[in-house]
């Protein structure tokens, strides 16, 4: 009996020391309705003094930029122009429309320095996994449903949510899900011409014996010798590269099952008639906050049977996808959250209308090139019809003699993308990407001002 009331006042005795402790770090912590910042200072000058370098606004320096001589990181410089300070322009050099960076959406971030900004210690999540066991951050989840909600471009109520290394590892993860490891013969998988060209790289990649590249899906809509095949259509609405809002071709058939990418079906990037309603849904962080390089996906499926293979899936091939990422994607979505969502999709929408609507304006008038053809659309998250606001021009090149169109571009000073690289039979079309910087569109609608013959196009 007196070893229980020993050992009941020692505890009560250590609770009561350790709330002291702890009362008196936060006192000292917190003075003046401000947190007295210890171990977090230092890291938080080094970064205000790396984003304070201005590049001559031609670049940024960046925390993990390369160091000289044990100074400051030098500048990463926007695509033509050099020198320490990024203030060189490179006359010779090709303006870059190849890639899909998403640098159209620094700006909004630099003005929301304060809110999206993180310092993380040293020790945060080390572990393998959430305290749950499993690999999936809940409070992300949580806010990953609100923001669909919000935007109302996804149902998510009901459905299982599985994480990945941005859509493209999910990609996989999902043609992996829907093939059947008993089927005789391997599933067919197919998409729309024009395609993301990954889906024909990354499935011959694996070589898998459930599953095999097959081409168009529109080949197969009305064979006869098509019932007994098994089907997986990757359907991309907005479609990369040409942001038609597509639905599956293979809709109706008994053995077709689909996989929906919804990377760009976003407001800044499409009007967003109804909610997405899918069995597999897509999306991704680079193409919501601009963040391509965090790496961070999520796929919304319906069926607990695919949500199970997903998850042994991603659980197997990288043990899900990095918490830092994770918590990353949280704080960004927090900030797209903090105002209903209007302003980052205002912000995005507003600078890629004025980019579509200068470049149709440019090629109008020309009779060697061509755009795809988009109409303006409601919109349910604005409640009004919007003009298009794509993330890609298609391009086409219309003479005859001009069949090999990405090099009449290059010879022009303009790098897009191989359209042979989205479909066979496709070489009089690049994809011309929007979503770059301001310097890499600016350099683009002035070659292509002076390749179309347009009138006036003054030295840049």
């Amino acid at each position: 009996m007196a070893n229980k009331v020993n050992v009941s006042v020692v505890y009560l005795a250590w609770s009561a020391f350790s709330t002291v402790v702890n009362l008196f770090f936060v006192r000292n912590l917190y003075v003046g309705g401000d947190w007295n910042l210890s171990w977090s200072k230092k890291a938080a000058a080094e970064a205000e003094a790396v984003a304070a370098i201005s590049c001559s606004g031609h670049g940024r320096a960046y925390l993990d930029g390369l160091v000289l001589n044990g100074k400051e990181p030098i500048c990463d410089c926007n695509s033509c122009y050099g020198g320490p300070d990024c203030s060189l322009f490179l006359p010779a050099c090709p303006a870059n429309a190849d890639s899909g960076d998403p640098y159209f959406l620094e700006p909004f971030w630099m003005q929301h320095a304060t809110s999206s900004a993180l310092v993380v210690a040293g020790w945060h999540r080390m572990g393998y996994s959430y305290s749950d066991h499993s690999f999936i951050s809940p409070e992300l989840e949580s806010h990953i449903r609100t923001l669909h909600s919000v935007v109302g471009n996804a149902i998510t109520a009901g459905r299982y949510i599985v994480f990945g290394a941005g859509s493209t590892q999910l990609l996989n993860a999902a043609v992996n899900a829907l093939s059947s490891d008993n089927s005789s013969t391997p599933a067919s998988v197919v998409a729309l011409f024009p395609y993301y060209p990954v889906y024909k790289l990354q499935t011959e990649l694996f070589q898998s014996k459930n599953y095999r590249f097959e081409g168009d899906a529109s080949l197969w809509e009305n064979r006869t010798s098509n019932a007994t095949m098994n089907f997986i259509e990757f359907v991309t609405s907005p479609n990369n590269p040409d942001g038609q809002l597509r639905k599956a071709v293979l809709h109706g058939h008994p053995n077709a099952k689909a996989i929906h990418d919804h990377a760009y079906y976003w407001p800044h990037f499409s009007p967003i008639p109804t909610p997405a309603d899918e069995d597999v849904m897509i999306f991704t962080i680079s193409k919501l906050t601009g963040h391509a390089g965090a790496r961070f996906g999520w796929a919304i499926i319906k069926d607990e049977a695919v949500y199970e293979r997903m998850t042994t899936y991603m659980t197997l091939n990288t043990f899900g996808v990095s918490r830092d990422s994770q918590l990353r994607a949280l704080k960004l979505i927090k900030v797209v959250l903090e105002d209903g969502a209007r302003e980052i999709f205002e912000f995005g929408y507003e600078i890629m209308r004025d980019r579509w609507e200068k470049l149709s304006k440019t090629l109008s008038t020309s009779k060697r090139f061509s755009l795809q053809k988009l109409a303006p659309q409601y919109c349910s998250f604005s409640q009004k019809v919007r003009a298009p606001s794509p993330a890609y021009a298609w391009l086409k090149c219309e003479r005859e003699e001009d069949r090999d169109c990405y090099s009449v571009l290059e010879a022009a000073g303009i790098t897009g993308r191989e359209g042979g690289l989205f479909g066979a039979e496709l070489d009089r079309y690049v994809r011309l990407s929007l979503i770059r910087s301001q310097d890499d569109f600016d350099l683009l609608l002035h070659r292509l001002r002076k390749i179309s013959g347009e009138e006036g196009a003054k030295p840049f």
